[in-house]
């Protein structure tokens, strides 16, 4: 399969010389396929935890005398951390280690010596515009999206279709599509849940991420999953943290800074593989709201910033999909439409909380103008110019 250079391998490189790296994502965007392109070009070795062999060799501690020690899933090891960090501090000077996995790190972070200062973390995902046009240069905290460039509508179109894993948008193929979404979804509620949860019934954690797609732009209600499934509470926050964890979902939070009708309801939940949805305005949400929260994640990772994502929305139901904040102050704005709508609740929130940048990112629109302040422009130039 054709190999696409990740956007994260130069700084993943460039970290590994200095400390450990920790590299997580959902089960098959590409942390294996990263980590041996590593390799490729450096000498190391790949060991995964899953492997009966590689288990013995790395519990035995048998390294090479130098270069790259990729150690896959090792996080399903109990003591995990105590192990890593006394390999680290004795082999740091001629090994650099590389450690993935398909869940988030808090998911394994129970008991032993803390690790702070000995790793860089960061969260690969799946391919979007910018990356698959090789561009280079990020969008920074509060300067304005570069709108210049035009991008191919079959890039954008592609995307929608089959997403942004490796597998199937390398593939093209509807048929690989359809198996790849049924291999993959069986392949984390009946392995990678029961390998970091002690949930027993599979089917019922199944039937729940079964409806994440009809749900996703929307608020997510506790109550209403809950009466539909008939368990409690407690057991569907479970569930959903567990498939947030697990890369299969993120949720997006209302925002409540400085807005004082600001309506406290549920976070919007969305899928990382927004190809599920049937919907296909739906879809195109959930796509920019990937592209958004991998641009969130990627300035937290590589540059330390403190950026979040938000939508809004208020007492009078005055709503804007998307808001980006930097240590807590608005940046962008972002309202996501198939076509130019007549009206929209952007200004209002823009004056409300002074937002320094705001969009409207329509699939049909072919040329980018403002009106009353607001930037109307393709929504394949916007994700463009997020430039991750």
């Amino acid at each position: 399969m054709e190999f696409l250079k990740r956007y994260l391998t130069d700084s993943i490189a460039s970290d590994l010389a200095k400390k450990m790296v920790f590299l997580s994502g959902p089960r098959q965007v590409g942390k294996t396929t990263l980590a041996k392109h590593l390799l490729s070009v450096q000498q190391g070795v790949y060991l995964n935890w899953d492997f009966t062999d590689d288990k013995k060799r790395i519990l035995a501690g048998k390294w090479p005398e130098k270069g790259i020690v990729v150690l896959d899933e090792i996080l399903k090891y109990r003591k995990w951390k105590n192990f890593i960090k006394g390999h680290f501090d004795k082999y740091r000077d001629t090994l650099s280690f590389l450690i993935t996995g398909s869940a988030r790190l808090n998911i394994y972070k129970k008991g032993g010596d803390s690790l702070q200062g000995r790793y860089h973390h960061y969260r690969l995902h799946p391919f979007t515009v910018a990356e698959i046009e090789n561009t280079t240069s990020m969008l920074m905290p509060f300067k304005k999206p570069n709108l210049d460039q035009n991008v191919s509508k079959d890039l954008l179109d592609h995307l929608m279709m089959f997403g942004g894993f490796p597998e199937p948008f390398l593939s093209a193929n509807e048929k690989t599509l359809r198996r790849w979404h049924k291999e993959r979804f069986d392949q984390v509620i009946h392995e990678d849940v029961q390998d970091v949860s002690n949930i027993h019934d599979i089917n019922m954690i199944e039937i729940f991420a079964s409806m994440l797609g009809p749900r996703a732009g929307s608020p997510f209600s506790i109550n209403s999953v809950r009466e539909d499934l008939n368990v409690s509470h407690r057991t569907v926050m479970n569930w959903f943290s567990i498939l947030q964890q697990l890369y299969v979902c993120h949720a997006v939070p209302p925002y409540q800074g400085k807005m004082p009708n600001a309506l406290k309801k549920e976070p919007k939940v969305y899928l990382w593989d927004w190809s599920v949805i049937e919907d296909i305005g739906i879809r195109l949400e959930n796509l920019v709201a990937g592209h958004l929260l991998k641009l969130c994640h990627a300035l937290q990772d590589q540059e330390g910033h403190t950026v979040q994502l938000w939508y809004l929305r208020d007492r009078q139901k005055r709503e804007v999909d998307f808001l980006l904040t930097c240590d807590k102050k608005p940046w962008l704005a972002v309202e996501v439409k198939n076509t130019e709508p007549q009206k929209t609740n952007m200004e209002y929130f823009k004056k409300q909380l002074n937002i320094p940048y705001a969009y409207c990112v329509c699939k049909e629109l072919k040329d980018t103008y403002v009106k009353d302040e607001i930037i109307y422009t393709p929504v394949d130039r916007f994700l463009h110019a997020l430039g991750v």
